[in-house]
């Protein structure tokens, strides 16, 4: 069982929900996401979804996509977000999964970006672009490493696309509650009870609900309906404003923290 798995199965035990958050590797620097996700561990946080930057990030919005030139801009590669995770595993054991382009991967080499992943301490993997039938041997290179291979869904997926694709997923699903890319919104779908009830008619696994979900108040709404959200471009526009700030990890963690307690104080079925 997996960091992941464990996670999961710790929440299911006392009865509480996950929180998922994003921040893009390198942003404002690696020595920062480091200690932003040892921050974000002591805040709460259950899984630390790190985003790889990429000249190309097609699915995020204009928050994420700055991170991830800042990353870029700051020296950020996959070799070095590797041994960031690798310094985090000294101090934390929050379960890590990579938010990536294939673009990414496939340069590196398949084999070697999962074998060097799972021997850094990361947990699962999230390739934005590709489908589970375009992934030739990656499921069991996977399956061979431990590694939870984490899909998404979205609202215009329709129900048999759905029941294909979690039999390929493990660790969570990540369930995109709006069309688009990612970013900040006033208000959350309000077709997420409906579609994760659909989801669950296809699969066990964990439904992690996120793109636009911006603070405490929408993380309770959408904790009702998953086992856990994800907050992202909320949380990277703070290190947006805060990243030149000697509090930077203080604030930010301030921030997850309110998000954790929302979803976690009290009970939601």
């Amino acid at each position: 069982m997996n960091r992941i798995d464990q996670r999961f199965a710790d929440l299911r035990q006392k009865n509480q929900k996950g929180l998922v958050v994003y921040i893009g590797a390198g942003d404002p620097h690696l020595e920062a996401t480091r200690e932003l996700a040892l921050g974000f561990d002591r805040a709460g946080a259950d899984v630390l979804e790190l985003g790889i930057p990429f000249s190309d990030p097609l699915a995020d919005g204009i928050v994420n996509q700055l991170a991830a030139q800042r990353g870029l801009e700051s020296g950020t590669t996959p070799a070095k977000v590797f041994e960031t995770v690798a310094a985090i595993r000294k101090d934390s054991q929050i379960p890590i999964v990579f938010f990536v382009y294939f673009n990414l991967i496939h340069r590196y080499g398949m084999e070697r970006f999962i074998k060097d992943a799972r021997q850094a301490g990361v947990d699962g993997l999230l390739v934005l672009d590709l489908p589970p039938e375009e992934s030739g041997n990656y499921a069991e290179l996977m399956t061979r490493s431990e590694l939870s291979p984490v899909f998404l869904v979205a609202p215009t997926t329709p129900e048999e696309r759905v029941a294909a694709i979690v039999r390929h997923g493990r660790g969570f699903l990540y369930y995109v509650s709006r069309e688009g890319v990612t970013g900040m919104q006033a208000k959350v779908s309000d077709t997420i009870g409906q579609m994760t009830s659909m989801i669950r008619r296809h699969c066990s696994l964990p439904i992690a609900v996120g793109f636009g979900i911006s603070n405490p108040e929408q993380a309770r709404q959408v904790a009702a309906y998953s086992e856990a959200i994800v907050v992202g471009s909320a949380v990277v526009n703070q290190i947006a404003e805060h990243g030149k700030s000697p509090d930077l990890v203080q604030r930010v963690s301030g921030f997850v923290k309110s998000l954790a307690v929302a979803i976690k104080s009290g009970n939601q079925s």
